[in-house]
């Protein structure tokens, strides 16, 4: 049996527990999630460097999951546009059953082989496409037929899964195996497998993008501000990188209609924006570089 699906033999009276009890319970099995990921660092470095060159030259994120795993895959795409302005087009994500599964479950969708490879193939995945597959028995058919769809294709294959020797870790390009083991509640994936899922998932998307230059130093320089909160906290990064005041601050964000990057460089190198923007290109996007220029 696969250890995701064991039962737990350390709460076996779970249902007699008390509310501070429960608390205490499903608190502390979430930090297995953490030694798991720990547990599995070498793989995810490796995932991530041969993932940067891809995205480098053009290439896309692709998502594929079910259920739990699948609705990760969803919100990782989908936080990337207003945390690095990433490119919708290039955050994809494809999940068994449809879009109606983000919200609602879709009974037999995860045993689809094929349409988890039709689903994929839809997308005309390539050699600079990055395909990361998610699923915690590491057997689910729809996942694996998408593996094995773009690994046809020649994308980058990155599989992530909760049991040792699972084929969709074997299969991949690279294989990330997350050791959480038996659930508190049995076969409940949602909880540390799902955790531990959720925390590589950030880790690459995010390690990725500061590859991308969508990082300087620890600032997020390349947000969107596409709402009042976002737009103070543009201003107040432009702040803390350039010791400028609030005024001044302000005044070349919107010249620059809120780019961060480009008022650090503009405000920095006393450049206007037209200047800072033009620095930034021929930089590839990186701010430490346009400052040396």
């Amino acid at each position: 049996m696969l250890k995701t699906e064991t039962p737990s033999l350390a709460h076996s009276g779970l249902d007699q527990y008390g509310a501070a009890e429960l608390v205490h319970a499903f608190v502390d099995e979430q930090s297995h999630a953490v030694q798991a990921v720990r547990a599995a660092s070498a793989s995810i470095a490796a995932a991530i460097e041969a993932a940067a060159p891809r995205l480098a030259a053009g290439g896309r994120l692709i998502y594929v999951g079910a259920g739990t795993s699948g609705r990760l895959g969803v919100l990782d795409s989908v936080e990337l546009y207003p945390t690095f302005s990433w490119p919708h087009s290039r955050a994809l994500a494809i999940l068994a059953g449809g879009r109606d599964a983000m919200f609602t479950a879709v009974e037999g969708a995860e045993d689809d082989l094929r349409q988890g490879g039709a689903d994929l193939n839809a997308l005309a995945p390539g050699a600079d496409d990055v395909v990361l597959l998610l699923a915690a028995s590491g057997a689910t058919p729809y996942v694996l037929g998408a593996l094995r769809t773009a690994r046809e294709r020649g994308a980058l294959t990155i599989g992530i899964a909760n049991n040792a020797g699972a084929p969709l870790t074997r299969e991949a390009d690279v294989g990330i195996t997350l050791d959480t083991g038996a659930e508190i509640i049995s076969g409940s994936t949602r909880l540390k497998a799902g955790t531990a899922q959720k925390i590589v998932l950030n880790t690459i998307s995010s390690a990725l993008m500061v590859r991308q230059h969508k990082v300087y130093g620890n600032l997020m320089v390349d947000l969107k501000p596409t709402n009042a909160k976002l737009v103070q906290r543009s201003v107040r990064l432009t702040m803390h990188a350039t010791g400028a005041d609030e005024a001044t601050a302000r005044a070349v964000l919107e010249q620059c209609r809120f780019h961060v990057k480009v008022a650090i460089v503009a405000l920095l190198r006393q450049a206007s924006v037209a200047q800072a923007g033009a620095l930034l290109e021929q930089a590839n996007g990186s701010v430490r570089a346009a400052l040396v220029k």
